[in-house]
């Protein structure tokens, strides 16, 4: 027999900007998801992924791919950990990716997860700060 799991999930726009949201009772997430909130207000910001064990904040202007941005910052996140491990590196503070025009930051803080997309002008030295403080 199977069962059925069931989990709370709301969705709300703040400034026209889709945000899938997913209960979380962790006090870093809550800091991390007020940080990104204001960095997301930055120019050249175009949006980010907070994700814990258990919860999960997105906030892209481009709703149609959500499902690649979440798969891209998930595999930069898994790729960094087993680069770190060749290296024997202890600690990755964040990894910063390139393309074209776009960037993507990607961080661990404690087991919450983050990538935030920008465009490849915007300074990302002042957003690892913000995020670390």
């Amino acid at each position: 027999m199977k069962q059925k799991t069931c989990t709370e999930t709301s969705t709300e726009l703040i400034d026209s900007t889709p945000v899938i949201s997913v209960g979380d009772d962790n006090a870093t997430f809550a800091n991390l998801s007020a940080s990104l909130a204001e960095i997301r207000k930055l120019k050249g910001v175009m949006g980010y992924i907070l994700r814990s064990e258990s919860s999960a904040i997105i906030d892209l202007t481009e709703q149609d791919k959500i499902i690649d941005y979440a798969v891209l910052s998930s595999q930069i996140s898994e790729s960094s950990l087993e680069m770190a491990k060749q290296f024997n590196l202890s600690n990755i503070e964040s990894i910063l990716v390139e393309g074209k025009s776009v960037k993507v930051l990607c961080m661990s803080v404690g087991e919450n997860k983050i990538g935030i997309f920008m465009e490849k002008t915007t300074t990302h030295g002042w957003i690892i700060k913000r995020i670390l403080l």
